[in-house]
């Protein structure tokens, strides 16, 4: 608490004359530091970390060599927003829209749909997942969350070649040069 220093008695004549002795005050910072204490204890016990949302990624040896029927793998290929193409074996593949026109947010109606189909019709379809140069991040971490909420454990992450990119331009070329080889 505060205290207040005075003078010891009264002066009475020339003394009275004099300056007088100016009061000092003390004030005791102990309360206060406690009540500081006490409040940053209270908020860092009551407030909650927010954590890093992370995924466990299995990444084969380099030297593995899965081989896959055709008919068993799926190839996805994000081109830009919103665009994606599909197929399945060597297929023409097919645009699907990532995203409803009304919600940009939430993936399509449309896509789930053909994920829960395709993963019903064979289960052991491998998804492999091929991101193009101009196509934002954010869709690749949607359909992985697709991936996850539909519970499908087997897709896989590749690149984009210019051979992707001529399917998806031409997919009649392709698919005739694909079985001359």
């Amino acid at each position: 608490m505060g205290m207040v220093d005075s003078p010891n008695g009264e002066s009475r004549g020339r003394r009275a004359r004099q300056k007088r002795k100016r009061i000092g005050f003390h004030i005791d910072m102990t309360p206060m530091v406690d009540v500081a204490f006490l409040l940053l204890t209270f908020f860092m016990l009551t407030t909650t970390f927010s954590r890093a949302n992370t995924m466990e990624i299995n990444i084969p040896p380099e030297e593995t060599e899965v081989k896959i029927a055709e008919m068993n793998v799926m190839t996805f290929r994000i081109v830009e927003e919103g665009r994606a193409y599909w197929s399945i074996g060597e297929a023409a593949p097919q645009e699907i829209a990532m995203y409803d026109e009304s919600e940009a947010i939430e993936l399509s109606k449309g896509l789930r749909k053909l994920l829960q189909e395709e993963t019903r019709k064979n289960s052991k379809l491998v998804i492999v997942v091929k991101l193009s140069g101009k196509a934002k991040y954010k869709n690749l971490i949607d359909l992985i969350d697709e991936f996850n909420l539909l519970k499908i454990e087997r897709f896989s992450l590749d690149d984009f070649t210019a051979r992707d990119e001529a399917a998806i331009e031409k997919p009649g070329e392709i698919e005739s040069e694909s079985r001359e080889i």
